[in-house]
């Protein structure tokens, strides 16, 4: 990933340098030693990050002419990650090597459009479809808790809860799971088989919609726990659609994705011009 992070990051930059031919010879530094010219910048970066910045930028063209990615997309994608990472975020974008947010946008925004031709390029069966709307769609549960480190806290918060008090509120003031709290506690939607500690999941799925849990322990505390959706009760032609979003999603993988973008490449028809550059779309293709 941080590969990736860093190409997007520099390929701007050399889009720009490679777009002043005609002034190569202008400075970009003066020096009493002697001066930089682009020219000699330009060579450098593409010595260095050339491959992996072509690579990316050629995906890009050739992605965006048959998928689109919408600003609204690109925002909810934006905003789950912050839910996810929480106070975290910022951290995280400096740890990758994001100057800003809009730099991630850039990024992302790639990653987006090769999910969506890999996506469109999976082909599902009604079969398929039924046999997981059956087996893992409609066991799914959706529920947000509030993380504690002690039995007394659990009680406290279950207290407040049931005298009350809004979840998120109390979430807010109490949970120590920090991705989860910047979503008011929501989990999101899972399974039985979700790779959670066992303690909770068999606590979550023994609630009913919007029932609260007494506290549950775990190996990271105590929770109190609401599930406040279950798809028990779903019909199948209904969350077709969105079900096959869902479905597709799971069979996702880097190889699909590589796949697919040779594919794309192919009938495209790319062709590099530079030889210093030529191998650049042999390397791994998934932005993943």
């Amino acid at each position: 990933m941080k590969k990736w992070i860093l190409a997007l990051t520099i390929a701007g930059g050399v889009l720009g340098l490679s777009a002043c031919n005609g002034a190569s010879s202008e400075k970009v530094a003066e020096t009493k030693a002697g001066d930089v010219s682009q020219e000699e910048l330009y060579n450098v970066m593409k010595d260095k990050f050339g491959e992996q910045a072509l690579q990316q930028l050629v995906y890009e063209k050739v992605l965006s002419k048959k998928y689109k990615v919408t600003d609204k997309e690109l925002d909810e994608k934006i905003e789950q990650l912050k839910a996810d990472l929480g106070a975290n975020f910022e951290m995280t974008l400096q740890q990758y090597g994001y100057k800003s947010e809009a730099d991630l946008k850039k990024t992302m925004k790639l990653g987006m459009l090769q999910e969506k031709a890999a996506m469109e390029n999976i082909k599902v069966s009604d079969k398929e479809l039924k046999d997981y709307f059956e087996n893992t769609y409609k066991k799914q549960i959706k529920a947000r808790h509030i993380l504690v480190e002690d039995e007394a806290t659990a009680n406290e918060v279950k207290a407040k809860l049931d005298a009350g008090e809004k979840f998120e509120d109390v979430s807010n003031t109490y949970s120590t799971d920090q991705a989860a709290k910047a979503a008011g506690g929501d989990l999101g939607w899972f399974g039985p088989d979700a790779q959670m500690d066992e303690d909770f999941l068999k606590a979550a799925f023994a609630l009913k919609a919007n029932e609260i849990s007494a506290p549950v322990k775990s190996q990271f505390g105590y929770h109190i726990i609401e599930v406040t959706e279950t798809r028990e009760n779903a019909s199948f032609d209904k969350v077709k659609k969105d079900l096959e979003k869902e479905f597709k999603s799971t069979q996702l993988t880097s190889e699909k994705i590589n796949e697919v973008m040779q594919k794309e490449l192919k009938e495209a028809d790319v062709k590099i011009k530079d030889k210093d550059l030529k191998d650049a779309l042999n390397l791994g293709t998934a932005a993943h």
